[in-house]
C-alpha cells in the first residue's frame, strides 16, 4: 500500500479537517476517534508520512520512533489509563484491517475490554 498524502490523517495533520485533540508534540498527534469502540478510544498518529507499522518500524529514524512511542505512553497517562490499564492496536495491511494508509495506534480504555481476537 502506497502512502496517500490526501488520506484523512494527513489532512488532519495539515489542519484541513478538525479533530478533538488530546495531545500533540513534535512526533505525534492524538485525537478522539469519531466512531469510538470503547469509552476511551483515541488515535495516536506520527507526524511523518508512514503507511503502516511495518513502514514506520523499517524507515523512521530512531529519534522519531522513540518520540512516537513516548507520546503513546504520555497520552495513556494523560487520560488516566496507566492504571487500571488499556489496549493498543495497530492494524497493518488489508488482512490486518487497516483502513487508512497512515500508520496509527488505537488506544482503548475506560472499561474491561475482553478478548482481543474472536475465535473463528
Amino acid at each position: 500500500m502506497a502512502y496517500d498524502p490526501n488520506n484523512v490523517f494527513a489532512r488532519i495533520l495539515r489542519g484541513e479537517i478538525p479533530c478533538k485533540k488530546v495531545y500533540e508534540d513534535d512526533f505525534a498527534l492524538a485525537f478522539h476517534d469519531i466512531a469510538p469502540q470503547a469509552p476511551v478510544h483515541v488515535l495516536v498518529i506520527p507526524k511523518g508520512a508512514y503507511v503502516s507499522w511495518d513502514d514506520f518500524s523499517k524507515t523512521a529514524p530512531d529519534a522519531e520512533i522513540g518520540g512516537f512511542i513516548r507520546a503513546v505512553g504520555a497520552v495513556a497517562r494523560q487520560l488516566g489509563l496507566d492504571e487500571p490499564g488499556y489496549r493498543l492496536l495497530a492494524n497493518t495491511g488489508r488482512d490486518g484491517g487497516q483502513e487508512v494508509p497512515h500508520f496509527h495506534i488505537h488506544l482503548f480504555g475506560g472499561r474491561v475490554l475482553g478478548r482481543m481476537v474472536a475465535a473463528d
